[in-house]
């Protein structure tokens, strides 16, 4: 008897944060789509995400926001301080919060249930990429499927010289993420304070006593637990109180790319396709907006369109290539001590300051809601 043969829209290999959502997405719009991951359970990943108002909405649209239940905190205020200006910039919006801080975790559990729920995951995979074609067969447990296209999301340390032409951006930084608990009520403001060493990111985290914050420093310094705390006593004593550092502490390096597929019919998404300095806090949501411009494109373009890759990679590369550029931009301006730069950091807080129209511009920059 002849074997079964299965036909398939999209194969999206990685069911990490971007792409189990790209899958649910894509499911919604009536697509046919399998999803691979090599690993079989999660990890325990303690770590946090900042959602900004876009990525928020677009979760709400998937029916995946209320499934967190009371594991998010608002963020209802960005206070961003320096060495240099005696000012601080101070971000808000009356309409809603900027953005909210969630559980890396419990959002992919969610999204996982989703895709255990329908069938549309096969975990313990683990596919010879080099060896995948679209629209050619492809074994899967025994199985043949055929795929119009395939969407890799593997995380930015994914390299493939074959189908991924990869540009890397130099950066001697490291970060240091974990969580602290503190005395005051962080009343649902995050800060970013630019150290001499490299700037420093404290949000508020989930938790009902409002106690508990969480914070990523990157710098070119090798720390120790001892040298986080009292980095951060030093900078938030007097905002939150007695603080006491949890020792779980994530060390990774900062490894900035602008990566796009080389390969008709394959595309890349999240940190695969790109990864830039988290002192922005962005790259998570620039992944959800390399979702929204597939579904865009795909209600303008037949999937077998000649054309859909490239509108893809050109409407994307631009968006992620002025992040990246940006926040190179920053880190030089706070690491160079020339007094050029210093005058121009100072310029730059004082247009914010004085100009309430380009300030509200840039919030909704950082909401993901300027159009």
């Amino acid at each position: 008897m002849k074997n079964k043969i299965f036909n398939y829209d999209f194969l999206i290999i990685g069911a990490g944060m971007i792409g189990s959502l790209t899958a649910i997405a894509l499911t919604k719009k009536k697509y046919k789509v399998l999803i691979v991951e090599k690993q079989k359970s999660l990890n325990d990943d303690k770590r946090t995400l900042a959602v900004n108002a876009n990525s928020r909405d677009f979760l709400r649209e998937l029916g995946l926001w209320n499934k967190l239940a009371n594991e998010k905190e608002p963020i209802k205020k960005i206070i961003i301080k320096d060495s240099i200006n005696k000012e601080d910039l101070i971000f808000q919006n009356s309409e809603e919060s900027m953005g909210t801080v969630i559980y890396n975790k419990s959002l992919l559990k969610a999204a996982r249930k989703y895709l255990d729920d329908r069938k549309l995951i096969m975990t313990g995979i683990e596919l010879d990429i080099q060896k995948i074609k679209p629209s050619s067969p492809v074994k899967i447990k025994k199985e043949t499927f055929y795929f119009k296209k395939i969407i890799i999301s593997l995380g930015k340390h994914f390299s493939d010289i074959e189908r991924i032409k990869k540009i890397n951006f130099r950066s001697k930084h490291h970060a240091y993420v974990g969580f602290f608990n503190h005395q005051l009520n962080h009343n649902q403001v995050a800060y970013e304070i630019f150290t001499p060493k490299g700037p420093l990111a404290v949000l508020p985290s989930p938790n009902k006593t409002k106690n508990k914050s969480t914070f990523i420093y990157s710098t070119q310094d090798k720390l120790n637990l001892n040298d986080l705390s009292n980095l951060i006593k030093t900078n938030f004593n007097n905002t939150h109180g007695n603080i006491k550092l949890i020792n779980s502490i994530n060390f990774f390096p900062i490894s900035p790319h602008l990566s796009e597929s080389k390969k008709k019919d394959i595309l890349i998404l999240g940190d695969t396709a790109h990864s830039i300095h988290p002192v922005a806090g962005q790259g998570w949501n620039l992944g959800i907006k390399d979702i929204q411009e597939l579904l865009t494109l795909l209600d303008n373009l037949n999937i077998d369109h000649p054309d859909f890759d490239k509108n893809f990679s050109s409407k994307r590369i631009i968006e992620n290539f002025s992040y990246l550029s940006f926040t190179s931009l920053i880190n030089y301006l706070y690491e160079n001590e020339h007094p050029i730069t210093k005058s121009i950091v100072r310029l730059s807080f004082t247009i914010f300051n004085r100009i309430p129209h380009l300030k509200q511009l840039f919030i909704k920059q950082a909401m993901g809601k300027l159009i």
